[in-house]
């Protein structure tokens, strides 16, 4: 005997297309024309301050960094999405989640200096930046486990790439989510490329949404450009987690830039595929959305720009005006400093280095 004992699907959403057009039946309620404005100002800004941070990584002024150009829409949809009580657990590009959820953009760039006070979390929900790929999966759903246990209502949104989903620590994430009901969103920033390896390679999967699929939750895809789209989905995610049904979100975006400052593009994909995805450009889409409906002008564009401006300058002059304390390197690490390291701790506070 054979009998089907299992069909599933995988659904696609897209709101807003490349020509800033509104499919209005599937538009959320709830957005009014000051949120759209925010939204698109965000954007904006994490742009602004991406390029930024690449220009002073260049300078010498920033370690190695992975911009986000391209992907912002994905991001600052879903931060948009989130409560204040949501937790959001990123990897190393989620830089437009950090600043669409109001985390100090000096502070910011004290992190990718190297500081560990630019990238302490204490007052800020989200967990530390995660380098190696997909480690942050288990600790997401460990955070979202936890939330459940203490019965605090909030939701566990966490980000992996389309790499970080071929690893061991995906899988055990969102199988754990399903097996356990936690209230945890998956978010898939699959922006084509996990450095030189193309997402046709990755998997053989025809969505990495379907993946979510032998984890028992659900799972969906959308266009990782469309940030009207990406915030309905991310929306009625993190509803459904708050009722102990976790998911999985696939956001088609496109990394438009280098995958890190010690990175070229140019030796592994050609141009013409970065210049296809430039048509669907989030910010340009959301631009053209709200000049059609009398929110948004060039005026307006020029006085964003220059606030813009100004407020990347004042991040980055008080990041430059940093002065560190040699104790931040030895706390947030253990419950307590072991004795082996205290005597270097005393070293590093009398030390004549950080005068």
């Amino acid at each position: 005997m054979i009998k089907n004992v299992f069909s599933g699907s995988v659904d696609y959403v897209q709101i807003l297309d490349e020509t800033g057009n509104a499919d209005q039946s599937l538009f959320p309620k709830e957005l009014d024309d000051k949120t759209l404005v925010q939204m698109y100002k965000s954007m904006s800004f994490a742009r602004a301050a991406d390029a930024k941070a690449i220009s002073l990584q260049r300078q010498g002024r920033l370690a190695t960094y992975g911009p986000m150009v391209g992907e912002e829409a994905t991001q600052v949809g879903s931060a948009f999405a989130m409560r204040p009580q949501d937790i959001f657990v990123p990897n190393f590009r989620q830089h437009g989640v950090f600043m669409a959820r109001g985390y100090p953009l000096y502070k910011f760039y004290l992190s990718w200096k190297g500081y560990e006070e630019g990238g302490a979390q204490k007052d800020f929900k989200s967990t530390a930046v995660a380098v190696p790929v997909g480690t942050q999966m288990p600790h997401g759903v460990g955070v979202a486990f936890a939330q459940k246990y203490k019965k605090t209502g909030a939701v566990v949104v966490a980000y992996v790439g389309d790499g970080g989903t071929s690893e061991g620590d995906f899988y055990e994430a969102i199988n754990f989510a399903g097996a356990m009901k936690v209230p945890l969103v998956s978010i898939i920033e699959n922006n084509q490329w996990a450095i030189s390896m193309p997402r046709s390679r990755q998997s053989a999967a025809e969505t990495l949404a379907q993946k979510g699929i032998a984890a028992g939750i659900k799972c969906v895809q959308v266009d990782g450009n469309d940030v009207i789209g990406v915030y309905k989905v991310v929306s009625e995610a993190i509803k459904d987690a708050s009722d102990m049904n976790p998911s999985l979100i696939e956001c088609v975006t496109y990394r438009m830039g280098i995958h890190t400052t010690s990175d070229d593009p140019t030796k592994y994909r050609p141009d013409s595929d970065v210049e296809e995805w430039k048509k669907k450009d989030p910010i340009s889409r959301m631009r053209a959305y709200l000049s059609k409906n009398g929110m948004w002008d060039d005026h307006l564009e020029e006085r964003m720009v220059q606030d813009d401006a100004k407020a990347i300058d004042d991040a980055v002059a008080q990041a430059d005006a940093f002065k560190p304390d040699p104790k931040s390197m030895f706390e947030n690490v253990y419950s307590f400093v072991p004795d082996v390291l205290k005597d270097e701790e005393e070293k590093a506070i009398h030390s004549n280095f950080w005068q």
